[in-house]
C-alpha cells in the first residue's frame, strides 16, 4: 500500500498568485515549468494517529520529469523521466519500473503532471480558510484513482503549502513544502535513472 502512495506522489508546488486556490493552482500550471523543494510526509491512519513520517527533497521539470529523493528514515528515489516511472528501494537493493503513464493514472501527480487541462481528469472546487491557507478539493473522475479526494492548501505569499491525500482505505497523508524555488535551472541527469549493479528489477 505504501509503493502505491509513492506512487501517486510526485509533483506538488507553489505558484504566489493572489487569487482563489483553484485559480493559483491553474497559475501555477501556466508559470512554473521547474521547481525544486523540501518536504516532510506524514501518513496517519483513520483515527489521526501517526504510522509513517519521512522527509527529503523533490524536483520537477513539466511536461512529465520528477524526482524525489527520500532521505529520512530510509533511502528512496522517485524518478520520472518523461516515458517510464522509476522507484528504487535503496535498503531492498529493489527497483520498480513502469510506464509513466500507468503510473500516474488519476493519481494527485497527474494534477501537476504537465497536462494544462486539469479538469479533464479531476473535479476541482474551493475548499474554504483553514490554517491561515486557501484550500481547493481535487477528485480524480476516475474510480481507478486510489485517492477519494486531495486538498491543496495555498499561502498567501510562499503558494502551495501543504497536500492532504485522503486514500480509500481512510489513512491521510500530509505533505508540507518548504524552501521552494521556482523555475530553477535543473540537470536533465537528475531526471534519469540506471538500477544500480545488482539491483532487482521489478516491472509491472
Amino acid at each position: 500500500m505504501f509503493k502505491k502512495l509513492l506512487i501517486a506522489l510526485a509533483l506538488f508546488i507553489s505558484t504566489a498568485a493572489q487569487a482563489g486556490a483553484i485559480e493559483k493552482l491553474k497559475t501555477f500550471i501556466a508559470s512554473t515549468h521547474s521547481a525544486q523543494a523540501n518536504f516532510t510526509q506524514t501518513v496517519l491512519d483513520q483515527n489521526g494517529k501517526r504510522m509513517q513520517s519521512a522527509s527529503g527533497v523533490m524536483q520537477f521539470q513539466r511536461p512529465g520529469k520528477f524526482r524525489w529523493t527520500y532521505q529520512k528514515p530510509y533511502e528512496q528515489i522517485i524518478v520520472g523521466d518523461g516515458a517510464k516511472f522509476w522507484l528504487y528501494d535503496k535498503d531492498l537493493n529493489q527497483v520498480t519500473v513502469k510506464k509513466l503513464d500507468a503510473a500516474l493514472g488519476s493519481s494527485p501527480a497527474a494534477l501537476l503532471a504537465g497536462s494544462n487541462e486539469i479538469e479533464r481528469g479531476f473535479i476541482l472546487k474551493e475548499a474554504g480558510s483553514r490554517d491561515g491557507l486557501e484550500w481547493l478539493q481535487a477528485t480524480a473522475k476516475s474510480q481507478e484513482s486510489s485517492f477519494s479526494a486531495v486538498l491543496m492548501g495555498f499561502g498567501a505569499d510562499s503558494g502551495l503549502a501543504v497536500m492532504e491525500l485522503n486514500d480509500t482505505f481512510g489513512h491521510k497523508t500530509v505533505l508540507k513544502f518548504s524552501a521552494m524555488q521556482r523555475n530553477p535551472k535543473l540537470s536533465a541527469g537528475q531526471f534519469q535513472f540506471a538500477p544500480p549493479a545488482g539491483a532487482d528489477v521489478i516491472s509491472d
